[in-house]
């Protein structure tokens, strides 16, 4: 096999672009904005919120099932078929569509925001995984962590600016009935948004898959499930992918609940005002930006193990953070006898959180790409999304029961536990063996 060279400047920064594009629907929607608008106003059922956020749960949970469950065979016909971009284009014209008509979502109109919610964040579920089965093509192996790393982190800034456009050109801290009429532009805005940025993704990034003449009296459809029914008996060959995998889900499944309550959990629980939000998010997606960039270049210098393991390490001195926050501002201001508030305290365990939050997925992707032979990309970064959908369902519904019962600020706990068994199950990960087995399976 020969050995793969580094992709032109432009066309890494064309693929960069797709997640400084997608970042505005992910941060916009599911983080930072939209989800507090769907409790808020589309359910309404304050002071608590217990109804609103188990149906945002709900919703993001019916969205990862249904990719969960054909991911991994797109996938397959994408190794295939050589159709990449048109699949990548596909996800990409749904999210912008479905998010774009979040402008018809009214207060009262729960079935149609749930319907949208989950038709957008399925389409940018999908587009996330295409995007990833282009990276193996983009570099060499000791190069991919470094250019993963760009690319999220390049993300960030794209959710930091259409958050900002949204916040200040709408007013979309403003969570009132006022405030209405600019509240319902938010999805119109950050489809357009997505809309242009990933333009040169599609217009620099290039298709190297070669396509197969079909078999006859076959189908992709059939090709596809065949192609992926020979991974997972082959599976075995792949010891440290599965094991990672593993871990992954566990980690993945933490990460959701932070991605998809963390704002809600200041609005309800923390009962910060705007301007703490805007501090917070400005924080988070510089560090993120930050974390994802550095932890990027350490991967290629040092082990993409001993990477991931640092970030699980971050998340797991977060939560904990997170958790007893009224007790660490309390002991923090008897410390030094001032006021702090616990609103004050969270910004700076946002600022920890915000290290994990772009590396910790950027590390995987990273270690997905290199455990990865040449001709099973597409298919191994489909079973990544599956992994990551599957454990999407698992946290967010686990943590959406739990808040019905014990409260929001008790049910956060999971994500600790969460990422505590993903640090165990990755020490077994043996990242040489891992890579060794891709290269004895390229070309197959």
């Amino acid at each position: 096999m020969a050995e793969i060279k580094r992709a032109s400047g432009r066309e890494l920064f064309g693929w960069a672009m797709f997640d400084f594009a997608n970042s505005s629907y992910t941060t916009v929607i599911i983080t930072v904005v939209f989800c507090i608008i769907f409790p808020r106003i589309i359910v309404g059922d304050g002071p608590e919120y217990r109804l609103g956020n188990l149906l945002w749960s709900v919703s993001l949970s019916i969205s990862y099932l249904i990719v969960l469950l054909s991911a991994p065979l797109f996938g397959a016909i994408m190794d295939y078929t050589g159709l990449k971009k048109k699949f990548l284009f596909g996800s990409y014209l749904l999210t912008v569509i479905a998010t774009a008509a979040l402008y018809f979502v009214g207060p009262g109109d729960i079935l149609l925001g749930m319907l949208l919610v989950i038709l957008s964040n399925a389409g940018f579920s999908y587009s996330e995984s295409f995007v990833s089965s282009f990276l193996p093509d983009l570099g060499p192996p000791d190069e991919l962590g470094k250019i993963s790393g760009y690319a999220w982190g390049l993300g960030y800034f794209g959710g930091l600016i259409s958050t900002a456009i949204v916040m200040f050109g709408l007013h979309a801290g403003v969570y009132t009935m006022e405030n209405f009429s600019n509240l319902r532009l938010v999805g119109p805005v950050t489809g357009l948004f997505f809309l242009i940025a990933a333009i040169p993704t599609f217009l620099w990034v290039k298709e190297r898959t070669i396509p197969r003449t079909l078999p006859r009296n076959e189908n992709y459809i059939t090709v596809g499930l065949k192609r992926l029914k020979n991974t997972f008996l082959e599976i075995r060959d792949y010891k440290d992918l599965m094991i990672l995998l593993a871990s992954f889900f566990f980690a993945y499944a933490g990460l959701s609940i932070v991605i998809a309550f963390a704002f809600i959990y200041g609005d309800q629980v923390i009962k910060w005002s705007g301007a703490i939000q805007m501090f917070m998010f400005v924080i988070t997606q510089f560090t993120a930006a930050a974390g994802a960039l550095l932890f990027g270049i350490l991967q290629d210098k040092w082990k993409a193990k001993q990477t991931f393991i640092v970030t699980l390490v971050l998340w797991i001195i977060a939560i904990s953070l997170i958790y007893s926050v009224r007790s660490v501002t309390a002991f923090v201001n008897s410390l030094i006898s001032i006021s702090l508030k616990e609103a004050h305290v969270f910004l700076v365990i946002g600022f920890i959180a915000g290290l994990g939050l772009g590396s910790t997925q950027s590390a995987c992707r990273a270690m997905v790409g290199l455990f990865s032979p040449d001709t099973k990309a597409g298919e191994f970064f489909g079973l990544w999304s599956f992994t990551g959908r599957l454990s999407s369902i698992a946290g967010l519904m686990g943590l959406g029961l739990l808040q019905t019962l014990f409260g929001l600020q008790k049910a956060i706990l999971i994500c600790l536990v969460f990422f505590l068994v993903s640090f165990v199950i990755v020490l077994f990960v043996n990242e040489e063996r891992g890579k060794l087995s891709a290269r004895e399976h390229a070309g197959e």
